[in-house]
């Protein structure tokens, strides 16, 4: 698996690059490349299973998955957790006709260009650190779930009270201590280009822990389907 580091995430027009990983959802690897030529592609690089948000994103991308098939899109969701971790938990949890890869070493997440977050006290230089004096001015609004809109913090911790999701060592192991993972969606083309994309490193973090817009999406997959 060649594998390179980039200090961006990739944007409409660059070509993505391949990947080999376990899958989650069925025995066996899951490659990039075994889409290219073959179908358009909606990936979700997300953190571990331990992350409330990144839970909801994945059962949010199971939801739309239906649609994205209609218009002829695949899609495919990569998760930081090791793989029979995430079986384990994906078999209480089912993601019915989602494909779901393991990627514990971020080596992905990496190649799309998408950072480790440093949290310091006050020294912010995003996306590469930033002050916990920022992230308590960040809103996180999921007026479902959280009383009113609040820090990622906050909103994290109740979330993850309200789930009851048990942290084991396999999802320690893949946490780093004082930083965050970025995360990030990426729609590719049949050939493998990046058409569309919706990361938390834009907007200067205004998007940490948000969800995409369905509709922004849909559109997108729209015009790559023709």
């Amino acid at each position: 698996m060649s594998m390179h580091h980039i200090d961006r995430p990739l944007q409409p027009g660059d070509q993505a690059p391949n990947f080999v990983l376990d899958a989650i959802s069925r025995e066996g690897k899951i490659a990039l490349n075994d889409f290219r030529g073959r179908s358009p592609l909606l990936i979700g690089l997300y953190r571990g299973l331990h992350c409330p948000f990144c839970r909801r994103h994945v059962a949010a991308m199971a939801q739309l998955n239906p649609a994205l098939r209609e218009k002829g899109v695949q899609s495919l969701a990569v998760v930081n957790t090791p793989v029979e971790r995430a079986r384990l938990y994906f078999r209480y949890h089912p993601i019915a006709d989602l494909l779901a890869a393991s990627d514990p070493a971020r080596a992905s997440h990496r190649a799309f260009g998408l950072p480790i977050l440093e949290f310091t006290e006050n020294e912010t230089d995003w996306p590469s650190k930033v002050g916990m004096d920022v992230v308590m001015t960040m809103r996180v609004d999921r007026p479902e779930e959280l009383p009113e809109p609040m820090n990622p913090a906050t909103a994290g911790d109740l979330l993850s009270e309200k789930d009851r999701y048990e942290i084991t060592e396999a999802d320690k192991q893949v946490s780093i201590a004082g930083h965050m993972q970025l995360v990030g969606h990426f729609l590719l083309d049949r050939e493998g280009v990046v058409r569309w994309s919706f990361t938390e490193v834009e907007e200067d973090g205004r998007n940490v822990c948000q969800a995409l817009n369905p509709e922004e999406l849909m559109s997108a997959a729209s015009q790559v389907a023709h």
